[in-house]
């Protein structure tokens, strides 16, 4: 009995810890309070700020170029390694913290890219406790690790596993601990904490896009499912085709994002989120491996112009618009996010980049699935309050100027606040890894513009026709 009295007495210690403070009557009520967003529009802000789900740290690797690049000799494992590491040791996060590590990825085999993950936790100095997962949702993968993250630290789930780790060390829950355990977090009446890291990873040199091994013949009775089938590069014509966007409006948002991205480079503006990575490369001739370290975006073309992107030829379709010039490159590259409640990082006194304010996926015709922004933006963006109008920076993923182009002018959108620092047509787009690439992008933008800047929205195509989209803050807005 006694030892059933002091197990509990462990997991009260850690759902509701003592403080040096008199307890403070817990109060659920929330009230509303109006701050101002953009130009001086209204923003509903709930007082119980300290529940916020926030980002602390977001690096990536460099963006190369896939079987010619300076990562095409470099296993998946050893890409995402070095930003999982980042995270931590950049924030001084004791690793044993950590929830849970959740990687976007997609080419690979599901059982094979997990174990993968699994080891690459243990080269940045995970302990084995620390638990990992893999999430497929196509082209915002790495987004939707990002939104996995913050759902489970907004449920308290990492709180319970980092109490199972730390206070009952590896012993089992009995049942009696489950039950109240169960009635803390139901009651919202324990003080917690919330630590995990949303990743994403590809490897586009050594997995590929495959068609499914075996057909299944009802596609044939469902038009939309047999959409599904269409090679991505189809589906860009369609889109082209289908809303009017035009050969010479896609090669010029290609020559605008590899424009944008070399004056980024120029300035250094992507030295805070890239992390640098040393690697080895093989020469195809001769054999010979050599050290080297990867810290720069190798796929941007500083000097592309109208005339050299004129001269491609169509790629997907005889008489199509669609090029190698203006389709997103193929690419190799990891990223990682470190999220956390407010609360915590405010006790731990570290940075806050950003607030994940709203996530929201889509579905649309697979036939045109580049559309999915369009869709994809206005609903997050309701989701988090918020007008379109708010919001100051948007990184939608360029996977094909049509689409991106279509999705720009659907929603009306300042071009000034789009792809800044340019996109995927110059950048890359390594699937897994796209949506942590574009949290730490967006992040270190906003907090380069300060106080003009306060909400950011990133959003991407899925193939087989989706879209997401997810609301950043400023983290430091209200300070």
């Amino acid at each position: 009995m006694d030892k059933a009295i002091n197990r509990q007495k462990l997991l009260l210690q850690h759902l509701n810890p003592t403080s040096t403070h008199s307890p403070q009557p817990h109060n659920s009520t929330i009230f509303p309070l109006m701050c101002s967003a953009g130009d001086g529009g209204a923003y509903e802000r709930k007082a119980a700020f300290g529940d916020d789900v926030v980002i602390v740290a977001a690096y990536r690797t460099a963006i190369c170029k896939a079987k010619r690049g300076g990562f095409k000799d470099t296993l998946a494992d050893d890409l995402l390694a070095p930003v999982l590491k980042a995270v931590i040791a950049k924030t001084n996060i004791n690793p044993s913290e950590v929830g849970d590590i959740v990687v976007g990825t997609v080419l690979a085999p599901g059982s094979a890219r997990a174990i993968e993950c699994r080891m690459a936790a243990f080269y940045a100095g995970f302990p084995d406790t620390v638990p990992i997962r893999t999430v497929n949702r196509q082209c915002s993968s790495g987004l939707q690790a990002v939104a996995d993250v913050a759902a489970y630290i907004k449920a308290g789930f990492y709180d319970i596993a980092y109490g199972w780790r730390s206070n009952l060390n590896g012993t089992a829950f009995q049942e009696t601990d489950i039950l109240l355990v169960n009635y803390l977090i139901k009651s919202k009446s324990s003080s917690t904490i919330g630590t995990g890291i949303a990743a994403g990873v590809e490897s586009m040199t050594l997995d590929r896009v495959d068609r499914l091994r075996q057909i299944n013949p009802k596609v044939e009775e469902f038009p939309q499912a047999k959409d599904c089938l269409l090679p991505m590069g189809l589906t860009s014509e369609n889109v082209a085709e289908r809303y009017g966007v035009t050969r010479q409006e896609q090669d010029q948002a290609a020559v605008e994002s590899h424009k944008r991205a070399a004056a980024a480079i120029s300035l250094g503006k992507f030295t805070e989120e890239i992390v640098t990575v040393s690697t080895k490369i093989v020469d195809p001739k001769t054999g010979e491996e050599k050290n080297i370290t990867v810290s720069v975006d190798d796929g941007v073309r500083s000097n592309i112009d109208m005339l050299d992107l004129a001269k491609l030829k169509p790629s997907f379709k005889k008489d199509g618009t669609s090029t190698a010039g203006n389709s997103s490159q193929v690419s190799d590259g990891a990223g990682a996010v470190l999220l956390m409640k407010r609360s915590l990082a405010n006790k731990r006194r570290l940075p806050i980049l950003g607030v994940f304010r709203s996530f929201v996926a889509v579905g649309v015709d697979p036939g045109v699935m580049g559309i999915g922004p369009a869709f994809a933006i206005p609903e997050a963006v309701k989701s988090a309050g918020l007008k379109l109008g708010y919001i100051n920076l948007f990184e939608i993923n360029e996977a094909f100027a049509s689409q991106y182009v279509y999705c720009c002018k659907k929603l009306n959108l300042d071009d000034q606040k789009v792809n800044v620092n340019g996109g995927a047509l110059a950048l890359g787009h390594p699937l897994g890894a796209t949506g942590a690439r574009c949290v730490a992008t967006l992040l270190h933008e906003m907090k380069r513009r300060g106080r003009d800047c306060r909400f950011g929205v990133i959003s991407m195509c899925i193939g087989s026709g989706m879209g997401a989209a997810a609301v950043l803050e400023r983290g430091e807005y209200n300070l």
